[in-house]
């Protein structure tokens, strides 16, 4: 897990190009939750807009996993990979404007009803199939005004494709609103300790491991030619 940093109630991770990453998704709660997904501004499952009413992964009670990609089909990826803003999927498909951070909104499920006199039913049709609709499957000081205004230099890119199951299911969403919204956001290590996220680090002179009272009492080598 990469490291996490804070700042004015955002929370940074520092990426690194070149890198692939995933993010890991879990459900703490003893109901199925409906995770949206966002990368960049872009819907991870379906290349859309990125809006909290559409598609994402669905968690089963208790359920852990990791998505590492965009996704392809029900069974590929392509692999999330840290990469120059012009290189990212957004700016490719012309929405470079939030590209740098990641988001989730996560939803309940409506509770069913079922009439006791179908119960029976309704379980023997739950055991022979699962319907459709939704896909399953799973990283200070104040800035000047120049920093602020300062592009984001790294986005996500639409990695190599890999295998990557997952399976179709019906979620019905408790509220139209999301219970849950969580954002992280990402860029260079170098240009988070440019904005204050990352402290710089401390410079301390250099210290002898033997410090001499009287340092110049021999004659010195000379210089090398």
């Amino acid at each position: 897990m990469r490291k996490q940093y804070a700042q004015r109630g955002e929370r940074w991770i520092a990426a690194e190009p070149g890198h692939h990453y995933a993010l890991r998704l879990s459900n703490r709660s003893d109901r199925r939750v409906l995770v949206v997904l966002s990368v960049d501004g872009v819907n991870a499952v379906s290349g859309e807009t990125a809006s909290s009413d559409q598609r994402g992964y669905v968690l089963a009670p208790w359920q852990s996993t990791e998505i590492a990609g965009w996704r392809k089909s029900q069974r590929e990826i392509a692999q999330f990979v840290f990469t120059d803003l012009a290189d990212s999927y957004a700016a490719r498909t012309g929405r470079p404007d939030n590209v740098g951070v990641i988001g989730m909104a996560v939803f309940d499920e409506a509770p069913t009803i079922v009439p006791q006199a179908s119960v029976e039913q309704s379980r023997a049709r739950a055991d022979a199939s699962m319907p459709a609709a939704a896909v399953m499957a799973a990283a200070p000081v104040q800035e000047s005004d120049a920093a602020q205004g300062e592009l984001q230099r790294l986005g996500t890119g639409h990695g190599e494709r890999e295998w990557s199951p997952s399976r179709v299911t019906e979620f019905e969403r408790a509220s139209d609103l999301p219970q849950q919204r969580l954002q992280l956001r990402y860029d260079s290590h170098a240009r988070l300790v440019a904005r204050g996220v990352i402290p710089r680090p401390r410079r301390y002179p250099r210290v002898a491991d033997v410090p001499q009272a009287f340092p110049g009492d021999f004659v010195p080598d000379p210089p090398a030619y």
